[in-house]
């Protein structure tokens, strides 16, 4: 990994953070579908980091979660709760952000907080311990 992608992979890990707790402020003040869109971009930005560590990358959402399963989940070097995690988060950003009148009810979502904390920093780890980043 060249010098510049490692900095490149540590700014998206560091964007992935702050996303989570813009995604607390924002469930905090019951912005529930703004929560899910922010919780959706951290792991968007984690996964983002893991794909520059392989100078691959993509703008493409649907590219980037087939990446994700295809070269960690079904890899096993990420786990499979991570793969449904960020599968459940791709398909809600999508209905909160492309369905009319589509709301999050707060208790079904509350903790996906810390789900998609423990995937960010899962990703963290596999960075840390492969490229360190």
């Amino acid at each position: 990994m060249t010098k510049e992608s490692k900095e490149l992979a540590k700014y998206r890990l560091e964007r992935a953070f702050q996303t989570l707790e813009e995604a607390k402020l924002l469930f905090d003040s019951g912005y529930t579908n703004t929560y899910v869109n922010r919780l959706y971009y951290a792991c968007f930005y984690a996964v983002s980091a893991l794909l520059i560590s392989q100078d691959k990358s993509t703008s493409k959402h649907g590219q980037l979660r087939a990446m994700l399963h295809k070269d960690y989940v079904k890899a096993g070097l990420l786990s499979k709760e991570s793969g449904r995690h960020f599968d459940l988060l791709f398909q809600s950003r999508q209905t909160g952000d492309y369905v009319d009148n589509a709301a999050f009810n707060p208790e079904e979502v509350k903790d996906w907080l810390e789900k998609t904390r423990r995937f960010v920093e899962e990703i963290q780890k596999f960075l840390s311990a492969n490229f360190e980043v």
